[in-house]
């Protein structure tokens, strides 16, 4: 098995700088919003129910939800789709 100069193995490291393309992929993701929707009036939803559901959705998404972002979307297109 060979290491690499951190003394992690080859492996550990494909694994490691795969988890962090992957969040990259994820973050950047969040931040391309879904065209013809009306971002003031979908921030006012969201300022307007803050603490309930909707806020607690939105905080575990990474603010995806607020953006209205293509990953807010899930795997619901993909389900309608098939």
């Amino acid at each position: 098995m060979s290491q690499s100069p951190l003394g992690l193995s080859e492996d550990l490291l494909k694994r490691i700088l795969y988890l962090l393309g992957a969040l990259v992929i994820f973050r950047l993701g969040t931040h391309i919003v879904i065209p013809f929707i009306s971002q003031t009036a979908l921030a006012s939803l969201v300022e307007d129910n803050r603490d309930g559901i909707l806020g607690m959705f939105n905080m575990f998404s990474g603010g995806a939800l607020e953006r209205l972002s293509i990953f807010t979307l899930g795997i619901m297109p993909y389900i309608s789709s098939s």
